[in-house]
């Protein structure tokens, strides 16, 4: 396998780019500063067919085959948005990773038919609640239950941290819960789809972020939330296992997203570093500074090679000859953690590189400094990845 960006990919990076620069950039730092969520972009960049990148035609996707690098194009688009605004980023890869992903992978042919066209055209989002109150990197301790009662399932819990939940376009959130207990003991969990506006189910009042003002994050709570049976998302007690190979995905997204974010660094750095002048010179004549810039520059090529190296094994598991699921979720991980700690330390570096100006919320390298931190946390923290990553090595780690 090569890990080679194609001239297709390339030119797709600068449309998204092209977009990014002009429909978000103008407008950023006033919608950081409003947290303001704009539904009116997620529609253009459904328009620009971003949501649709990994779905197939009779839905309204793009229907790339695997050879034309469909999961590429989604980490290309992320970046891309990634590199102006983190918010923007991570709507889109939360709409598709969590919230088409799902219901395209798992879901009956109605489910599909119901929900993916509005989703994939943009029009609408989609949402995973997995994360509870106590029950976070430890998903298997989710609290909420599903009781099946005739032919609803009765819903009662409390999800936290879900994007995409309470917007105005908001149409479905899909939620684990516990459908009962097996022999062992251990819980049975399922997902469940349910739609926005079901009686029982509130999204609650948004979070006050350090970061990512301008995404869509709330916590979801289901009282005697009611809905038919055949909401429940793929096979019963599997939802677990569902939503474990969806975090795979979604970890080299993260990983995209970061390198986005890495790339802003160095373009912000090497911009200032040209124009700042202190004792008669620019500042980046100076070691202390320039030396700092090129450590950025190295964290993003490795960053970005794992990303895409990633990404390429993702469009390539279902061809003959291709990785094995296990390779890819070892490089999933690598990736997401190389990545998102790689994200931390370049805005970092940025922010001192500016000094006081830094520090300003004038300056975008502030935004993305405070946007940047929880790349080491979402869809799994940097010691879950350590974990995975030393148990596909083989040892017995807890």
């Amino acid at each position: 396998m090569t890990f080679e960006l194609s001239r297709e990919h390339e030119e797709f990076r600068r449309t998204v780019r092209d977009f990014a620069e002009s429909a978000i950039a103008p407008h950023v730092a006033q919608w950081d500063r409003d947290h303001h969520f704009p539904t009116d972009v997620v529609h253009q960049m459904g328009d620009l067919g971003l949501f649709g990148l990994v779905a197939p035609e009779e839905y309204g996707g793009a229907g790339l085959a695997p050879e034309d690098g469909p999961f590429t194009s989604l980490c290309l688009a992320i970046e891309e948005l990634g590199r102006v605004d983190q918010s923007m980023g991570i709507t889109l890869e939360a709409g598709v990773g969590l919230g088409i992903n799902p219901i395209l992978t798992y879901g009956t042919d109605e489910q599909k038919q119901r929900f993916l066209p509005d989703l994939v055209a943009g029009r609408t989002l989609a949402a995973f609640g997995l994360t509870e109150p106590g029950a976070g990197s430890d998903a298997g301790a989710t609290r909420t239950k599903a009781v099946l009662d005739g032919d609803e399932w009765v819903v009662n819990g409390a999800k936290q941290f879900i994007t995409n939940s309470g917007s105005d376009i908001t149409s479905v959130v899909t939620v684990t819960a516990r459908t009962g207990t097996r022999e062992n003991g251990s819980a049975e969990i399922s997902a469940i789809v349910v739609p926005a506006g079901t009686p029982g189910f509130t999204a609650e009042p948004a979070y006050d972020k350090l970061g990512w003002h301008i995404s869509d994050t709330h916590p979801l709570s289901f009282e005697d939330c009611r809905v038919p049976s055949d909401h429940l998302l793929g096979e019963r007690g599997r939802g677990y296992a569902q939503f474990l190979a969806t975090l795979d995905d979604g970890r080299v997204a993260i990983a995209a997203l970061a390198v986005g974010l890495i790339q802003a660094c160095v373009d912000l750095c090497v911009d200032y570093a040209g124009e700042r002048q202190t004792f008669g010179g620019p500042i980046g004549r100076k070691q202390g500074v320039a030396f700092q810039i090129a450590d950025l520059e190295v964290m993003l090529h490795a960053s970005r090679l794992l990303t895409y190296k990633a990404a390429a094994m993702k469009d390539a598991m279902d061809t003959p000859g291709g990785p094995s699921t296990q390779a890819f979720k070892h490089a999933a991980s690598i990736a997401k953690l190389y990545t998102s700690e790689s994200a931390v330390t370049a805005t970092r570096i940025a922010t001192q590189v500016f000094g006081g100006y830094g520090f300003m919320e004038e300056y975008s390298v502030a935004r993305f400094y405070r946007d940047a931190k929880i790349l080491e946390i979402g869809e799994g923290t940097s010691e879950v990845q350590r974990m995975l990553i030393a148990r596909g090595l083989g040892l017995p780690v807890e």
